[in-house]
């Protein structure tokens, strides 16, 4: 790949996607394949005035070997150090700025005690919660890149001797590193869907209707005091910053009870290191009460048998088919590129910042307004090249906001 892209991208990384802060600590974590990108990203925390930068490295390899070597007793063994290794963070001089960088194969652990993984992660959730209101919360700055591996590349694009090349190029475009000043791209990407956000607000929509060729027929009721976001979120000291690099998408929280219907997913998900593909899911007041797979739909089983939120929406977001991602024509095979490529839904945790003051409200209070609450977060794509979405609006009728895919309006 381009070394003057790489740096862009790293630059774009630290500076859009985090929009770090003078005299911040940046904390990334990122596998071992990854190294060269993250400690580019590193010296560019340091040039934007960065407190200090702290690594936490992660090995795929490893985690398959030791999930399929270790005890499911060691595995959900979370010691109080892992959890404190965060927090100790929240509290250092100039605060804390999470860069989430992500190369996985999407079928790392295929072949292993899939129910053994799934316990073990939902172990590490469990563990984890109160730093994960740190991000759920906005309370902190974080954001999620990605770059190749060879599992990963050789899924995309076949087991070829350029197959990162390729998908080194496909990254790139997607995330407008081929612009002449990528930090420009983004700032005017990012007004583009504030625009639209502003828009959807302005509807005062109470439930959107899904229809596709394919039998989606889905409802989804909004949660009370439910509120668009897109692009830009902000810290309570101000702080903007992307979560996901790239973004193409529109978002609001569902309630929880109020989904009806049936949905078919659109494109493959990757879940604990393997494809469930095929996927579709029927629900009645809120809860997905029937549901089938092609493909791993003992996984799917799993993720929706995680908690008592887990067969709930948390998500609904909204991407016409005129992204660039889906424009590209690959599938990725990676949720923070295929959720860009489509609309989706997500299982499980809802934002509190998509409801009216959320991030400042109890749990409860946000229940009580429809907010669903999960370990998981997990997104689903269903958008279609013929997508048809109504907006259900406050007393006024309907509203077209989506048709044959893209914006109505």
């Amino acid at each position: 790949m381009e070394k003057a892209l790489l740096q862009a991208y790293a630059k774009t990384a630290v500076q859009v996607g985090i929009g770090l802060k003078k005299g911040q600590t940046l904390m990334i974590a990122a596998p071992i394949e990854a190294a060269e990108f993250a400690r580019l990203c590193a010296l560019e925390a340091y040039l934007a005035g960065a407190r200090d930068v702290v690594m936490r490295w992660s090995d795929e390899q490893f985690s398959r070997i030791r999930y399929q070597h270790a005890s499911e007793q060691a595995l959900c063994d979370v010691k109080p150090w892992q959890l404190q290794s965060y927090l100790d963070y929240v509290k250092a001089p100039g605060g804390v700025a999470i860069l989430n960088i992500l190369a996985q194969d999407p079928q790392a652990f295929l072949g292993l005690d899939l129910a053994k993984i799934d316990k073990a992660s939902a172990a590490v959730r469990r563990a984890l919660a109160p730093w994960r209101e740190y991000t759920m919360n906005d309370r902190v700055a974080w954001s999620i890149v990605a770059v190749p591996s060879r599992g990963w590349a050789r899924k995309v694009f076949g087991d070829t001797a350029d197959a990162e090349e390729k998908l080194w190029n496909a990254i790139f475009k997607v995330c407008r590193m081929d612009a002449p000043d990528p930090v420009q791209a983004w700032e005017e990407q990012t007004a583009f869907l504030a625009r639209r956000r502003d828009q959807l607000n302005a509807m005062e929509l109470t439930a959107l209707h899904f229809t596709s060729q394919n039998g989606t027929d889905l409802t989804i009721g909004l949660a009370d005091t439910a509120r668009w976001e897109g692009a830009k979120s902000t810290t309570p000291d101000g702080q903007a910053f992307l979560a996901n690099l790239p973004t193409e998408e529109i978002f609001t929280a569902p309630h929880k009870e109020k989904t009806e219907g049936v949905v078919y997913a659109s494109r493959p998900y990757v879940y604990h290191g393997d494809l469930i593909e095929g996927l579709w899911l029927r629900f009645e007041k809120g809860r997905v009460v029937e549901y089938g797979a092609k493909k791993n739909q003992k996984l799917l089983c799993m993720l929706l048998d995680t908690d008592e939120g887990s067969r709930s929406l948390g998500e609904v977001a909204l991407v016409p088919r005129q992204s660039p991602i889906n424009q590209s024509g690959i599938l990725f095979y990676n949720t923070l590129f295929d959720e860009n490529a489509a609309c989706h839904i997500a299982l499980g945790d809802g934002y509190p910042s998509t409801v009216q003051g959320g991030t400042a409200l109890s749990q409860e209070k946000l229940e009580q307004l429809g907010l669903n609450h999960s370990l998981v977060h997990e997104d689903i794509m269903i958008g279609t090249e013929d997508l048809r979405i109504d907006g259900i609006r406050r007393g006024e009728g309907t509203v077209a906001v989506f048709r044959d895919g893209g914006w109505a309006f």
